[in-house]
């Protein structure tokens, strides 16, 4: 067997085993669904970087970096503000004490906005668990040789089955893991790169361009790649989860500092590796098509031809098992959020609320096996893996954010405003991608959808408030009282 085969595959195995092994710990819901609230700083940091750097950074930031250059890091800094923000919302979610964001939102607005925002967290999560499947199958493509739909099922499959086990608490536990073969893996791949692709010599042939601000465009492309990534952090429903696992409200917050630092340095050399391997490969096949013209699609696979084909072999399979972490423990958590949503916010919320814990660990395990199924579906209606994601940050950050941030940080925000903001931040980014589906030739890029979507969500979000009755103070004052801080 190939030697990066036969890594990749036991990195996958060992990941597997200790997962079944924590599965013999999960008797309830909360061990499930939060892990039983008792997780500590440095594996909450572990989990909450492994679930936010996936697919859309290892293939579609990357790409975006071999076409525009260190201009690509605009996308990634939307993510790095928001999570200095969500550093001062950390602890006050931590002490609600909840389970998902939709119960957040009924809580402070009613059970419409718990449909609605967990029916867009469910669209988004499932759009961003399918590529993590085409980021898979292109790996197992670039290692094997297999078709990448085929490869995509089988990281499909994997992933089911990972996240059937044993829930937040395998993937709370084996990310800590995850992200050491993360970091690891490409900091030691940044100087190899560097050296085996000619080094400043090289990097000079590049256009200029690619080491400017902008990268060639203007600020509003900026803003169009700025604002997904930074709307859907603040609105990223896994990471509330996550932070309702933590053990109290000061770890929650300690473990977003150590989420800032590693996002920031995982990106960064994430970035510089596309743009080190665009210096050599950015006239040459397969990057290239056949009318001269830069193939999107295969650009973000920059980072793993790399490995495969420029590393040294001990660092090749570094890296590569550094893309199966990424991928892996991206998928499982976009997986396990949209199942904790059909189970916790419609199946327990208006279906059966007298459900019993083993029933309701056996319905999950259920819906994520039939979600990671429609999943995978789902990922085969789009061009490019970069593409998927603006869509479903967009999902999330238009049509979540502004009615969750509103929630902790205005008192003045009334029910009507919140639903009205989540239905029209929603709606928008529905009808642009349905249009861009049916009217090709005249589509909006994925880069800018974010716009509109966002302004129409804030738009009704404080105009149907200001035009409505404050809300009583038993609705506000569990989020905004900062007593005790």
């Amino acid at each position: 067997m190939d030697i990066y085969v036969a890594a990749v595959v036991l990195y996958i195995a060992i990941l597997t085993g200790f997962g079944i092994y924590k599965s013999r710990s999960v008797k309830t819901q909360d061990d499930f669904m939060v892990a039983g609230r008792k997780t500590s700083a440095i594996f909450l940091a572990g989990t909450l970087i492994c679930s936010w750097i996936g697919s859309g950074s290892l293939f579609g930031g990357a790409g975006l970096a071999f076409r525009m250059g260190f201009s690509e890091l605009w996308m990634s800094a939307g993510a790095w503000v928001g999570i200095a923000i969500v550093y001062f919302l950390a602890h006050r979610v931590r002490r609600i004490s909840q389970y998902t964001v939709a119960d957040i939102l009924e809580k402070r607005y009613n059970s419409v906005a718990r449909v609605f925002g967990s029916s867009a967290v469910i669209i988004a999560y499932l759009t961003i668990a399918g590529y993590q499947f085409r980021g898979g199958g292109r790996l197992l493509n670039i290692l094997t040789g297999i078709d990448p739909l085929w490869g995509g099922a089988i990281t499909c499959v994997v992933v089911i089955l990972f996240t059937v086990v044993a829930g937040m608490v395998s993937i709370i536990t084996i990310d800590l893991f995850n992200g050491v073969m993360m970091t690891i893996g490409v900091l030691l791949a940044v100087p190899l790169v560097y050296s085996a692709v000619g080094g400043a010599e090289q990097l000079a042939t590049l256009p200029a361009e690619r080491f400017t601000a902008f990268g060639g465009h203007n600020l509003t492309w900026a803003m169009g790649v700025f604002f997904p990534t930074f709307f859907l952090l603040l609105g990223e429903s896994s990471m509330y989860q996550k932070f309702f696992a933590a053990k109290d409200e000061s770890t929650a917050r300690r473990a977003v500092v150590g989420m800032i630092v590693g996002v920031i340095i995982v990106e960064s050399m994430l970035c510089a590796l596309a743009v080190f391997g665009s210096a050599k490969y950015i006239n040459l096949a397969p990057f290239v098509a056949a009318d001269g013209s830069i193939d999107r699609a295969t650009t973000e696979t920059i980072i793993l031809h790399l490995a495969r084909y420029d590393l040294p072999t001990a660092a090749g399979v570094l890296l590569l098992c550094a893309a199966v972490a990424i991928i892996l423990s991206t998928a499982n958590s976009y997986l396990m959020i949209p199942s904790t949503n059909i189970t916790r916010d419609f199946y327990q919320r208006f279906i059966n609320p007298e459900v019993s814990q083993p029933a309701i660990v056996r319905f999950q395990r259920i819906s994520i096996v039939v979600l990671g199924i429609i999943a995978f579906v789902m990922a085969n209606f789009f061009k490019t893996i970069l593409d998927m994601a603006f869509t479903a940050y967009t999902m999330v950050g238009a049509g979540l954010t502004p009615a969750l941030l509103a929630a902790f940080l205005w008192k003045r925000v009334t029910v009507a405003g919140g639903v009205s903001s989540i239905i029209a931040g929603m709606g928008t980014t529905i009808v642009i991608t349905i249009f861009n589906f049916i009217v090709p030739e005249s589509a909006m890029e994925t880069d800018y959808i974010i716009i509109p979507a966002a302004i129409a969500s804030i738009v009704c979000l404080i105009g149907v408030s200001l035009l409505t009755p404050p809300s009583p103070e038993e609705k506000w004052k569990p989020f905004v009282d900062t007593k005790g801080m």
